[in-house]
C-alpha cells in the first residue's frame, strides 16, 4: 500500500459513524502517553510499536473497517502498510490533528477506559446510588455498626491496597458472593474500588438486584480514604468463599435474570452461537469467558477468551476493539455473564448476547493460556536469534541491546547496559547509538523484538540479532539485572501511570483525577456520540 492511497476520513463524518453506532474498529496508534492526553472519547489504544501483539485479538475480522487516528503524527501510513500485510483488506485514516478533531465538535477527553469510566459518572448522575463519604465509614466502622465493605476490584489490585477490613468480591461476582459473607439484611453493604467507576457500578447493581435493603458507595473509593486522613490496608488475603449455596444462588440467578430481561439482554443457544460463528466473516464477534482468571486457567471453554466481567465493564476498550460487533458472554452459574452483559448494553453494546446453558458442557481441562499472537505469525528469522549465553559472551564493544519494552518493564529489570526504545521510534532513535558493534533486541518475552528485527536491520545498516526468549529468557538463566529508568533512547513517553495504581500518588494527582471524573459527565453530553442507556426501574423499587 503505498502511502499516497490511504483514504482519509474527515473527523465528521467518523462522528456521524459513531453516532450511527456502526461496526468498525477506531484505533489511536499514537503511545499511551499522547493517548492519555487527549484522545477521542471511543478510539482504542493500540500503539504502533505493539500493533502486532494485539490486533488479532482487538479486531478479528480481516475486512472490518478500520479507522486509523494519530492525531497528525504521521503514524497511520505505517500502520496501515503493517495491517496490510497480515491480511486487514479495509485500513484508513482520520484526516487531521486533534485540533481537526476538536473543530468538528468532538471532544478529546484524558486518561485511559474512558468510555466505561464516563459509563460510571453517567449512573452516578441519573441512577444515584447513594454513597457515604470515608469519613462517614469510618465512623460508622468505629461505632460498631453492623457494617460489610467489599472491595470489587480484582485480587491483584485489592491486595496492594485496601480499605482496612474490606473483604475482596470483584465486580460482578457481587450478586453470586456477597450473601455469603453478609450477615444480614440489617447490614449495611459498602462498596469500594480505588477511584470511583467500580464503586458506583457495583452500587447500581446492587440495587438493581434488589437483594440487600442497605447499600452505599464508599464516595471516591480508596483515594477518598486516603485524602480524609486514614491509612490503607497492604497485603490483605480476605476472599469471598467460592462455594455459593443452593439458595443464595438461586436468589442471585433470580436476581441476574430480572436485571437482564430489563435492559434487553438476548439470550441464544448453541445453535444460533453457531450460526453467529458461521457468519463472523461478515460481523465480528467476540467471544468472552467472564469467570475469574483462576477459573479460566482450571479449565476453559474453546473460542472463549477470559474477560472477567469486572474488568470487562471497566475497561472494555481493553477487550474488543471493533465498535458495534457482537458479543457472546459464559459462566458456569447463570449469573455473572448476565450481569456483566447488562452492564455491556447499558454502555452501548447493544449486540451483547448471553450463552444459555453457559461453559459447562464446553469446558476442557486446564492447559497453557493463550499466547497474544500466534508465533508462527510472526516467527524471526532462526539466523538473526541468539542464546542469552551467546549474548554474555560477547564483549561489550560487540554488542549494543536495545529493549522495547514498555517503560515500567524495563525499570523494573533490563539487561545491563541496555538502551530503551519503543519500536515506533526506531527511526529517530538508532542514529544515536554508536556505529560499531552488533545490534542485539530484546523484549520481555522476545515476540516483539523477532518481529522488529529485519525493519531494524534494514533501517540501521548494521548486524543485528534478537535475543531469543527475550529478557525473560535471560533472567530465567539467572543472569545479572539491571533496573531504573537507565539509558532512555527517546523522551519517555510510552505509559500512563494512574493516579489510583499503587500508593506512591500524591494528593495533588489524586485530587485531580476525582475532578475529572466529576466533570465527564457534562463532556459526555458535549461530545455526543456516547449511547449509554440506563436499566428500567425495578418493579416496587425503594425510592
Amino acid at each position: 500500500m503505498l502511502h499516497s492511497a490511504l483514504n482519509r476520513l474527515a473527523p465528521a463524518g467518523v462522528r456521524e459513524l459513531l453516532k450511527a453506532g456502526s461496526e468498525f474498529a477506531f484505533l489511536d496508534v499514537r503511545e499511551e502517553g499522547a493517548f492519555s492526553r487527549a484522545h477521542p472519547l471511543q478510539a482504542v489504544s493500540l500503539p504502533l510499536s505493539e500493533l502486532e501483539l494485539d490486533i488479532r485479538r482487538l479486531v478479528p475480522r480481516l475486512s472490518v473497517p478500520i479507522l486509523l487516528f494519530d492525531g497528525g503524527q504521521g503514524l497511520a501510513e505505517t500502520a496501515a502498510m503493517r495491517l496490510e500485510g497480515m491480511g486487514y483488506t479495509s485500513a484508513a485514516a482520520v484526516a487531521g490533528t486533534l485540533t481537526d478533531w476538536s473543530a468538528a465538535g468532538g471532544e478529546l477527553f484524558r486518561d485511559v477506559n474512558v468510555l466505561s469510566k464516563a459509563f460510571g459518572e453517567w449512573v452516578d448522575h441519573f441512577a444515584g446510588p447513594p454513597s457515604l463519604s470515608a469519613v462517614e465509614v469510618r465512623s460508622l466502622i468505629d461505632s460498631g455498626a453492623d457494617i460489610t465493605l467489599l472491595d470489587v476490584r480484582p485480587f491483584t489490585e485489592y491486595s496492594v491496597m485496601t480499605v482496612p477490613g474490606s473483604i475482596n468480591v470483584p465486580g460482578v461476582d457481587l450478586l453470586l458472593r456477597a450473601r455469603e459473607i453478609v450477615p444480614s439484611d440489617d447490614t449495611l453493604v459498602v462498596v469500594h474500588c480505588a477511584g470511583r467507576t467500580r464503586s458506583i457500578i457495583a452500587a447500581h447493581t446492587l440495587v438493581e438486584s434488589g437483594l440487600f435493603p442497605r447499600i452505599a458507595a464508599l464516595r471516591n473509593g480508596t483515594i477518598g480514604w486516603v485524602m480524609a486522613g486514614f491509612e490503607l490496608e497492604c497485603g490483605a488475603a480476605r476472599r469471598a468463599p467460592f462455594e455459593v449455596r443452593p439458595d443464595n444462588l438461586r436468589r442471585a440467578r433470580e436476581a441476574a435474570r430480572d436485571i437482564a430481561d430489563r435492559c434487553g439482554v438476548r439470550l441464544i443457544d448453541d445453535a444460533e452461537l453457531e450460526e453467529w460463528e458461521k457468519a463472523a466473516h461478515r460481523h465480528t464477534l467476540f467471544r468472552f469467558d467472564v469467570r475469574s482468571p483462576e477459573e479460566y486457567v482450571a479449565g476453559r471453554a474453546e473460542g472463549f477468551l477470559s474477560a472477567p466481567g469486572g474488568q470487562l465493564v471497566q475497561a472494555v476498550d481493553e477487550y474488543a476493539g471493533v465498535l458495534g460487533a457482537r458479543i457472546v458472554l459464559a459462566d458456569d452459574d447463570g449469573v455473572r455473564a448476565l450481569t456483566t452483559a447488562s452492564l455491556l448494553v447499558q454502555m452501548g453494546w447493544e449486540h451483547t448476547a448471553v450463552l444459555r446453558g453457559g461453559l459447562r458442557s464446553r469446558l476442557r481441562a486446564a492447559g497453557e493460556q493463550e499466547k497474544k499472537i500466534p508465533a508462527r505469525d510472526f516467527a524471526c528469522p532462526a539466523d538473526m536469534l541468539i542464546s542469552p549465553g551467546e549474548l554474555a559472551a560477547m564483549p561489550g564493544k560487540d554488542a549494543v541491546v536495545l529493549d522495547m519494552a514498555r517503560s515500567p518493564r524495563y525499570a523494573a529489570s533490563h539487561v545491563p547496559g541496555a538502551y530503551l526504545c519503543p519500536r515506533a521510534r526506531l527511526v529517530e532513535a538508532l542514529p544515536s547509538l554508536s556505529a560499531s558493534g552488533r545490534l542485539v533486541l530484546t523484549s520481555p518475552d522476545g515476540i516483539l523484538a523477532g518481529i522488529a528485527g529485519p525493519e531494524s536491520a534494514v533501517l540501521s545498516r548494521r548486524a543485528v540479532s534478537v535475543l531469543d526468549g527475550g529478557t525473560a529468557a535471560w533472567q530465567a538463566e539467572n543472569r545479572p539485572l539491571e533496573t531504573g529508568l537507565t539509558r532512555p533512547l527517546v523522551p519517555v513517553d510510552d505509559c500512563y501511570k494512574r493516579p489510583y495504581e499503587g500508593t506512591d500518588n500524591s494528593p495533588e494527582a489524586m485530587q485531580s483525577y476525582i475532578d475529572w471524573e466529576l466533570q465527564l459527565v457534562e463532556q459526555i453530553r458535549r461530545d455526543g456520540t456516547a449511547r449509554y442507556s440506563l436499566v428500567q426501574a425495578r418493579a416496587g423499587k425503594r425510592s
